[in-house]
């Protein structure tokens, strides 16, 4: 066979290889066009306008909704809420998986079962879950106050409920960052440990000498997963809080918020714009956390 021939059918070898690359890939990115870029457009483009009679005829409004937006007290609430919830969440969330999966990461007899048990509120109906806490938090006749002797008013009184719906979504979310530590632990060497013995280093001298900072690519994963799902919290909130709680206004989210605004008052522009806050402050928290991660992460 010519020099000629062989580049030629090296060529053909090339772009076929090229294009079944982009056959394989086409459906997914047409897929996240269809799913994720797109609505995010129309969103954006939405946010424009002031929704028409019966959602058509919609004028344009340009930046006016942005404007209405930094003068709502409603919306500055619902961001400090947010951001309330995900500062309690997602730090000790994060902290409770880690050690659970350094403890059920060893050999210790049941440990398969601990870790299905610590895992099954992740794949529980969010209706469950809320009926279980709304139950376990009642303040007449729940659980926690029975067993304490106390009568908190867990998710009615304004200064707490935001605090209380926390601690059901570290308790929803706990056994998923667990399973994803115990991924990144499966990849420690053991000889880093075993060595660890030999100098006479203790368990805790080991977490945080050879796991903590080893095991850092996947708690910077799990830190983005979890703040990002932590900014978007709607179900607890909408399921365990009725509007005529109290602490209604004390514990709705952004997500809430844009719920209210585009599906019960039927003001779609204006409920666009706080998504696309919402969506902004994501954004900006996610940058930080690329950013940040330079210094700390460690990657083998």
């Amino acid at each position: 066979m010519t020099k000629s021939k062989k580049l030629g059918l090296n060529a053909r070898r090339r772009r076929g290889e090229f294009l079944w690359g982009w056959a394989f890939l086409l459906p997914t990115i047409v897929g996240v066009f269809i799913l994720n870029i797109f609505p995010i457009l129309s969103t954006i483009k939405q946010s424009l306008y002031k929704t028409g009679d019966f959602g058509r005829s919609n004028i344009f409004v340009g930046l006016d909704n942005f404007e209405r937006l930094i003068h709502d007290p409603d919306v500055w609430q619902a961001l400090i809420n947010t951001i309330k919830y995900g500062v309690v969440e997602v730090p000790i969330s994060i902290a409770l998986g880690l050690v659970l999966a350094v403890l059920l990461n060893k050999k210790i007899k049941g440990r398969t079962i601990y870790r299905t048990i610590l895992f099954l509120p992740m794949v529980a109906a969010p209706a469950a879950i809320a009926m279980i806490w709304k139950w376990l938090y009642n303040s007449q006749f729940g659980l926690i106050n029975h067993i304490f002797g106390t009568n908190v008013k867990w998710v009615s009184d304004p200064n707490i409920a935001i605090y209380s719906l926390a601690i059901v979504g570290i308790w929803s979310v706990i056994g998923y960052n667990m399973v994803l530590f115990l991924a990144g632990l499966q990849e420690i060497p053991k000889d880093y440990y075993e060595a660890a013995e030999i100098d006479g280093a203790s368990g805790i001298r080991q977490f945080f000498s050879i796991t903590v900072p080893l095991i850092s690519p996947s708690t910077f994963f799990v830190a983005v997963t979890r703040v990002i799902a932590a900014l978007q919290v709607f179900d607890i909130i909408y399921m365990v809080i009725d509007r005529s709680n109290p602490a209604f206004t004390k514990t709705r989210s952004l997500s809430y918020l844009f719920y209210e605004y585009t599906f019960m008052d039927k003001n779609v522009g204006y409920g666009s714009a706080v998504v696309v806050l919402l969506l902004l402050l994501i954004l900006v928290v996610t940058v930080i956390q690329m950013i940040a991660q330079k210094k700390w992460v460690q990657y083998n």
